[in-house]
């Protein structure tokens, strides 16, 4: 145990504190602890399993110090905790609250009966999901419905392909119809793009895109489905845990309001964030509290609930949120930063946003970076003005919105649901693949969608 301690500390030693002098803009070595919590999170799993289960909190951990260290000695102290205290405050805690919200939530809805459990039922399930996916948010939807999902086929003796077209489909693509779906498309909400937008603009790519997945599930679950014993007998649809669904519309709805109401800034340890996020947080946090209070037991036994999955994911994604953050920062240097010449790859000669080009890089960005900021880089990069975005330049705002929501499911950590939803499915038995393995199906199933939406919007 001690020499995978000594690697896992690795970084923390060979990190060049030159290389991390103070400056404006991040460069290139301040990646390198990201780059740790990736290549911690496709690696581990895969060779060190026993190891990775137990210890994933410290190797969070040592990829952080990978950071603040160096960033301590480099930078000072107090810049380091404000960076830190930064990455918590403004954009972990939101986050954590609202996924962890949906996902008590989530939980205490148990949805039974129905044709689920059957190639028909099952690609019905999904085309729903893709839909109300724009309605209630990726995260919300996918917390809802993988239970029933999942709960449907235990039967089946192979279930990977659920869960990953479950991810593609439900978790992903089916954001694209409005602002609440995803986060990429509710910052260009609040940037000025209309309500309306993503619907009329991204409706059309998300059909082209999720009716041959649909397709090809059907045909797959199909054909794995004739080896497997018969489903249960059909039962009437049955839902239990209302008052879950009353908490889940009160969740989505202060995801709304933080859109319109802004009443303030105010100061926590010397950073200030908006009245509304810290209402927002409580907000979440009693929805959470209620549905524990108030869900009987039975409920979520039937959802086998438990709280590993989301002790997962919150853990790995506070190592993300702050190893990320010299990343992000390099990104929004624009063209005056370290990833400038990767930039320019997505602007013609005249310095115009090339719409494939955007498509592409946003994307592919998008998979391995939060795909919200990513979304908003190129947003000014393009201009920042949503009117001209929304007229002589919609075919450009077009490939960022698709390119920023449907390159997602291209790895776990592309969209928040995407890991929690793999969690889920793991603690309930399904043989999961590895971040690799995950991204050689999506890789398969997705990029001849995604050339197809070139070639057909963005030539």
């Amino acid at each position: 145990m001690q020499p995978m301690r000594l690697a896992m500390l690795l970084p923390v030693l060979l990190l060049p504190a030159p290389a991390l002098a103070a400056g404006p803009v991040p460069n290139l070595a301040w990646g390198l602890p990201f780059l740790g919590v990736l290549a911690s999170i496709a690696l581990l799993p895969m060779l060190a399993p026993r190891f990775w289960h137990r210890r994933m909190g410290l190797v969070a951990l040592c990829c952080v110090l990978a950071l603040v260290v160096p960033q301590s000695v480099a930078q000072g102290v107090p810049v380091m905790a404000e960076a830190v205290w930064h990455a918590v405050l403004i954009e972990y805690l939101p986050f954590v609250s609202l996924l962890g919200a949906l996902y008590v939530v989530g939980g205490g809805i148990l949805l039974r009966g129905g044709p689920w459990g059957t190639p028909a039922g099952n690609t019905l399930l999904l085309a729903i999901g893709t839909v109300l996916a724009g309605v209630m948010g990726t995260t919300g939807a996918a917390m809802v419905l993988v239970h029933p999902l999942l709960r449907a086929n235990a039967h089946r003796a192979r279930k990977t392909h659920l869960a990953v077209f479950f991810i593609l489909l439900v978790a992903n693509a089916g954001g694209a119809t409005t602002p609440l779906g995803d986060p990429p498309l509710y910052v260009g909400f609040l940037r000025g793009v209309p309500f309306g937008w993503p619907l009329l603009n991204l409706g059309f790519l998300l059909l082209l895109l999720a009716l041959p997945l649909l397709g090809a599930f059907w045909l797959l679950d199909r054909h794995l489905a004739a080896g497997d014993s018969p489903p249960a007998p059909m039962e009437p649809l049955h839902l239990r845990g209302w008052g879950n669904l009353a908490l889940l519309g009160v969740v989505v709805g202060m995801v709304v309001l933080q859109g319109v109401w802004h009443p303030g800034d105010i100061s926590l340890a010397g950073q200030l964030i908006g009245a509304e996020r810290l209402v927002a947080m409580a907000v979440f946090t009693a929805a959470g509290v209620i549905s524990l209070a108030t869900t009987p037991r039975a409920v979520r036994q039937g959802n086998f609930f438990s709280w590993a999955p989301i002790a997962e994911v919150a853990i790995l994604f506070a190592a993300i949120f702050i190893t990320i953050g010299p990343v992000m920062g390099m990104l929004h240097a624009g063209l005056d930063g370290p990833l400038a010449p990767l930039l320019r790859l997505n602007m013609d000669g005249a310095g115009h946003a090339r719409p494939m080009a955007t498509f592409w890089l946003a994307g592919i960005l998008s998979a391995f970076l939060d795909n919200a900021p990513t979304y908003l880089v190129f947003f000014e990069l393009a201009g920042g003005d949503s009117a001209t975005l929304t007229g002589s330049l919609n075919p450009s705002l077009t490939a960022l919105s698709a390119g920023a929501v449907f390159f997602g499911a291209l790895t776990y950590i592309g969209n928040a649901p995407n890991m929690m939803v793999r969690a889920i499915a793991a603690h309930r038995g399904v043989r999961m693949p590895g971040f690799f393995g995950f991204m050689l199906w999506a890789g398969v199933l997705l990029l001849p969608g995604f050339l197809l939406l070139s070639l057909v919007f963005f030539r």
